[in-house]
């Protein structure tokens, strides 16, 4: 563990206070941030106004139109470098996600990996994605059409405490990519993470107004920001981000959002127990389960169902818990004392209800002042806050079942739709159960991960998990506006009397069957 004492001593926290003034705040207020390795102070963030959002903004319409003007080569330029410095301050950037939120150096370098693979695949994929292109006119030789893509304006994203440094690159590096401005809310809690991967982005070339950061309370920055810019990205809880869409909606601007998850795990019959067993601690508690598509619950097959139970208990007994700046920890700690909080009370509320607590339940003040031993729980029923809500952190549930569509069913039976997963010892078999789930993300043998990291692939949820995609083509084109440009090229002449319909008419018609009989749209 880092001690109290040292931790300002840390060089990666020092060169992240001299960022600070990068903050757009004008207030004079601070907030006090603590790090969940000893609940100490860890900076004082100034606080933005609504006014320094609406001045956030102006300068970044300025700039935006010079950045929409340099064009792909540049821009692709200019996140190659960011690409090469996020590469060379890993470190510092592993160093401060770590104070920051809690988690082990193993967990935070999965940040700095998915950064990485947003920034390297938006800049070598944004002109063949947003290049347009000719399109098929609706009267041949006599029109031509063609689509081109022009840059939305100033995007606003709103990011998490949870995984600062990947969710905010994941929406800020395509919108820079596709021509945009962004000014982004930072939670106080990774605010630092995220003013140090700025950095990397103005050194390599990126106008300061281009990307701006606010931080402060979200009735006030967070709502001023919605009231202003050209297209919304939010990550959170489902209630805000309904409130969001609302008001996304009343200005008919565009949003994408992410949202809550309670993703589910089947293991069926067939699987290695102690493979799957490993597998499914890591995907509960990854961050202390503190990211949206960490499973909070397990469905397994009652052929394996005792033998799995014991494996992932012995895996979760005597856990190696820590966030010290290495990688001696398995399992870090959770964020604050509001997730503790948060925890704790559906751990009661459940062991209230008949619930049983497997392996752990415990909090673990000799570690850390948040830190919490990963729980499993058996006997969990409807109506039992850790079934029926997102718990986000620290505990997972477990049930039996016998059926593969009981467990499908099981699965579905949720308001969200975010992340599954599907452990088995056949990636056929797996499959055939995957395509039955209702989720934006499918992973087979492994929790997250593989949908996670794949930055050519869309992300996102169903149902209450939210709207839009971010990452891949569909991540990249949300940031852009499709335009329609058809040209009359004078080659056959157009009817406008009525007397040049009625000629012109039979021959359209003839046309319309030559398509149809050719198959061609």
């Amino acid at each position: 563990m880092t001690d109290a004492d040292t931790l300002p001593q840390v060089p990666s926290v020092r060169a992240a206070e001299a960022l600070l003034g990068d903050l757009v705040a004008t207030t004079g207020r601070t907030f006090a941030v603590p790090t969940p390795s000893t609940g100490e102070t860890l900076v004082d963030l100034p606080r933005s106004s609504a006014d320094d959002v609406r001045d956030a903004v102006s300068r970044a319409r300025l700039a935006q139109v010079a950045w929409a003007r340099v064009g792909f080569a540049e821009r692709r330029r200019v996140l190659l470098r960011a690409f090469d410095l996020i590469l060379e301050r890993r470190e510092d950037l592993l160093d401060l996600t770590q104070l920051e939120s809690g988690k082990t150096r193993g967990q935070a370098f999965e940040e700095v990996f998915q950064a990485l693979s947003v920034t390297r695949w938006n800049a070598l994929k944004a002109r063949s994605v947003l290049r347009g292109g000719v399109r098929r006119s609706g009267i041949p030789v006599a029109l031509s059409t063609r689509v081109k893509y022009k840059s939305k304006g100033v995007v606003g994203v709103v990011t998490p405490w949870n995984y600062a440094i990947s969710l905010a690159a994941m929406d800020v590096v395509p919108a820079l990519a596709a021509g945009c401005a962004v000014v982004q809310k930072a939670d106080d809690q990774g605010a630092l993470s995220v003013l140090a991967l700025r950095r990397a982005f103005i050194d390599a070339g990126v106008p300061e107004a281009l990307w701006a950061v606010v931080a402060g309370e979200p009735g006030e920055v967070g709502e001023a920001l919605t009231d202003e810019v050209d297209y919304i990205c939010f990550t959170g809880s489902t209630a805000t981000g309904r409130r969001i869409a609302e008001k996304a909606g009343r200005r008919l601007v565009g949003a994408s959002l992410e949202l809550g998850g309670k993703n589910a795990l089947i293991v069926l019959d067939d699987v290695d127990v102690e493979q799957a067993a490993a597998d499914a601690a890591h995907a509960c508690f990854s961050s202390m389960g503190q990211l949206c598509v960490s499973i909070e619950r397990i469905y397994v097959h009652r052929t394996v169902a005792e033998a799995f139970t014991a494996a992932l208990v012995a895996r979760l007994t005597d856990p190696r818990i820590g966030s010290g700046l290495d990688h001696e920890a398995d399992y870090g700690s959770l964020a604050s004392a509001a997730q503790l909080a948060r925890i704790t009370g559906h751990l009661d509320d459940a062991l209230a209800q008949g619930a049983e607590v497997l392996v752990g339940g415990r909090p673990r003040p000799d570690v850390g002042p948040w830190a919490f031993e990963p729980t499993i729980l058996a006997g969990v029923t409807p109506g039992m806050r850790v079934l029926d809500e997102e718990t986000f952190g620290a505990i997972a549930s477990l049930q039996v079942f016998d059926d593969e569509l009981e467990a499908v069913f099981a699965a579905n039976d949720s308001e969200y739709g975010l992340n599954a997963s599907v452990l088995s010892g056949s990636t056929r078999h797996a499959l055939r159960v995957a395509d039955l789930l209702e989720a934006g993300s499918v992973n087979v043998n492994e929790g997250y991960r593989g949908s996670f990291s794949s930055v050519d692939a869309p992300m996102g949820g169903v149902k209450s998990s939210g709207l839009g995609r971010r990452n891949g083509r569909e991540g990249l084109l949300r940031f852009a506006d499709p335009v329609t440009v058809s040209v009359n090229t004078r080659i056959i002449p157009l009817p406008h009397t009525g007397r040049e319909y009625r000629t012109m008419i039979p021959l359209m018609a003839l046309l319309q069957r030559v398509f149809r009989g050719i198959r061609r749209a």
